[in-house]
């Protein structure tokens, strides 16, 4: 996708270990101390989330739909997130038991309901990019832009699975193949992703990322609330550059585009060829409605330091939904050293 801070500045590597990938969950809220789920907070190494809370459902004596956790994580990373686990007597078996080189359990409390999907504040990263080329005033300069101007919201290639096959599968789907109930969820999730990204890399390839278009809806920081079209105003104006409001774009669905003007006719132009207007028939027939995500991202707490000429450690947090691979994208080629060894969604 296009680059909204010019051409690359760097080339490097992620992920040559797990520890170079460290994602820590931002706890949305905190536990009751009294209920009949028990919240896991838990370190993973080199496992990703589905595989751990089939773990813990094991080891708990229950069906895998008595695990919830909040988010799902790379398998080739160091991660810290929770799960809950539904015992409707209140009793715990040895938490020990579930203790190994791949998870450790770092805190346990319980709660009165299971964590459902999307309840996190956000994730903490800690990234370390290893074999780094290029000018080091002008990497430290990006990642100056990129703390102060931010970079495009994209959906990161961990949502169109491996070697983009589920933008395939989707259509498949569309078409009509018969798949399990997660399945269908990860497809139309990539469907709507692939859709949203072409219409924010035409806004990156104009300049209006995260700019304002005659007929703008907006997305206010840290929410999925949107209001708008409205007119321009100086109020408008201000709340853009405080980063209160964001430019939106898309997520395909059944009903009008809540959008007019220049920014409507931007969205349609960018999804008028043939699989993007599959796309979209799909996802309408599959009755989603329109939504709307924010063009724009900024890493919070965004501080980097060179461990040594050729390793750059990064340190940023994001909000739910986000994609570090987004950020990492803006500085210049990153190569995946875990490409190809089954990578999960973030």
């Amino acid at each position: 996708m296009p680059r909204a801070h010019g051409a690359a500045v760097a080339t490097a590597r992620i992920r040559s270990v797990p520890e170079d990938f460290r994602v820590e969950e931002l706890d949305a809220f905190a536990a009751s101390g009294a209920g009949e789920h028990l919240l896991l907070t838990v370190e993973k190494r080199g496992m990703n989330t589905a595989f751990a809370a089939k773990r813990i459902a094991e080891w708990a004596g229950i069906g895998e739909a008595g695990v919830g956790y909040a988010g799902l994580k790379d398998r080739h990373a160091l991660t810290r997130q929770r799960f809950s686990v539904h015992l409707p007597k209140k009793v715990a078996p040895d938490l020990g038991a579930l203790d190994s080189e791949e998870l450790r359990v770092l805190a346990h409390a319980w709660h009165a309901k299971k964590l459902p999907r999307g309840a996190l504040a956000g994730n903490r990263f800690l990234l370390t990019l290893r074999e780094v080329r290029g000018e080091r005033a002008a990497i430290d300069a990006r990642l100056q832009a990129i703390g102060a101007r931010g970079v495009p919201n994209y959906f990161g290639e961990q949502r169109f699975g491996r070697g983009g096959d589920n933008l395939a599968n989707a259509l498949a789907l569309f078409g009509g193949r018969r798949v399990g109930r997660d399945q269908r969820t990860y497809l139309l999730s990539a469907a709507r992703s692939q859709l949203f990204n072409r219409v924010l890399g035409a806004r990156v390839a104009a300049g209006h990322w995260d700019r304002a278009l005659e007929g703008e809806v907006w997305v206010l920081d840290g929410s999925r609330s949107v209001f708008g079209p409205e007119p321009w105003s100086e109020a408008l104006a201000q709340r853009l550059a405080a980063f209160d409001i964001h430019p939106s774009a898309p997520l395909w669905g059944r009903g009008a585009l809540r959008s007019g003007g220049a920014a409507a006719a931007l969205e349609l132009a960018a999804l008028d060829d043939a699989q993007s207007l599959a796309l979209r028939a799909g996802l309408e027939a599959a009755g989603l409605k329109q939504e709307r995500r924010a063009t724009r991202l900024r890493p919070q707490a965004l501080a980097w330091d060179w461990l040594d000429p050729a390793t750059l450690r990064l340190r940023f947090e994001l909000p739910p939904g986000a994609y570090a691979t987004t950020v990492l994208a803006e500085l210049g080629d990153i190569a995946d050293a875990a490409a190809g060894r089954g990578t999960a969604a973030a």
